[in-house]
């Protein structure tokens, strides 16, 4: 990338500066270093780090944070073990050996630097190592709720009402890749199931029975991610919608659900709420009164001069005077629309070319 090559150049530049400045500001000093040994130094350096550059170019900043949260706990254990004057330990194991040389104070600050040092390059090294093996959930001891938090690379997590459980659609929307993000199932909404599925009530106990069955599935399902939340459940006046909303803002996720009102509420709250019932309205094929359009007939009708076809989502178009053409494809054109409680009617008429 020409941004990084730009990059590497001028940090060549600021290396060799570097090099020709402590060469310059040694100069008639008993440690004076000639200039073209500052110069090479300096060029030593700046190619050093830029071959370790080159070694990560695949280690992400995502990589970086995390080796950085990894080296952070790593320094802080070195901090715990020096506070306990490891090195004084080890002076007083070998000061007889070192009384009988010279500068053995020279001797014991350098063997208390280097056994300081040692921890601390240590003990951060394999706490940035450590922190690199681990998982997302392997951090949820320390940041509560980082386990739900997810990137812009794989969408916000997704929060389920028992609404949304009990649909059954979800897990074939995320296998086709339409919605990305973790699976989050509140502990308080689990609870809603198990009730509801030991319900003396038939048709109650029916859908959470197959709210449960649908939630082991997704969990079975190897391309989904799905969590069981220990959310609080609702106390007093507190209704579950409330506290699917506050959950949802707590941890920065979306709502699905096929609940108008709630979908309603959350909007209302700034919340980002998803229903499965807007999302199957958006995929229906419009139909508008003079439109052409190609269908089979497949049956009659209520009277005896029509014919009935289907489009691809199950709407059903009534063509006027086709019973003859059952059983073969025409061109129909609408002439007019009827909604009813079951859902759409179109009735057509045989597309006759002027």
């Amino acid at each position: 990338m020409p941004s990084v090559n730009i990059a590497r150049l001028c940090y060549l530049l600021l290396c060799e500066a570097a090099g020709i400045s402590i060469a310059l500001s040694t100069k008639g000093t008993p440690l004076e270093v000639p200039l073209h040994i500052g110069i090479l130094c300096g060029l030593g350096v700046a190619v050093f780090f830029i071959w370790v550059e080159t070694l990560m170019k695949g280690f992400t900043l995502r990589g970086f944070s995390t080796a950085v949260f990894g080296l952070g706990v790593g320094l802080l254990c070195a901090w715990l073990l020096t506070r306990v004057e490891l090195s004084k330990l080890l002076e007083l194991a070998f000061r007889d050996q070192l009384e009988t040389q010279d500068n053995s104070d020279v001797l014991i600050n350098a063997l208390r630097i280097s056994i300081d040092v040692t921890l601390y390059a240590s003990l951060g090294f394999l706490g940035a190592v450590l922190a690199l093996r681990s998982n997302r959930d392997d951090f949820a001891f320390i940041i509560p709720y980082v386990r739900f938090r997810q990137d812009a690379a794989t969408g916000q997590p997704i929060l389920l009402d028992a609404e949304a459980v009990m649909d059954g659609r979800v897990l074939e929307i995320m296998r086709s890749n339409f919605l990305h993000g973790r699976l989050l199932i509140p502990s308080f909404v689990l609870d809603e199931l198990q009730t509801m599925a030991a319900s003396a009530l038939p048709v109650i106990r029916q859908r959470g029975q197959r709210g449960l069955d649908s939630l082991s599935t997704m969990q079975s399902a190897s391309h989904v991610q799905v969590s069981i939340h220990e959310a609080m459940a609702p106390q007093g006046s507190e209704t579950i919608h409330s506290r699917l909303i506050e959950c949802a803002r707590l941890l920065g996720a979306r709502i699905l659900t096929t609940d108008e009102n709630l979908t309603k509420v959350g909007m209302l709250q700034g919340i980002e709420v998803l229903n499965l019932h807007s999302l199957d309205e958006a995929l229906k094929p419009s139909v508008v009164v003079g439109q052409r359009m190609r269908i089979s007939l497949v049956r009659t009708g209520k009277d005896d001069h029509q014919a009935v076809g289907y489009l691809p989502d199950g709407m059903m178009i009534v063509v006027n005077h086709a019973v003859a053409k059952i059983g073969s494809s025409v061109d129909v054109m609408v002439v007019s629309t009827l909604q009813t409680t079951s859902g759409t009617m179109v009735f057509a008429e045989l597309y006759a070319p002027t």
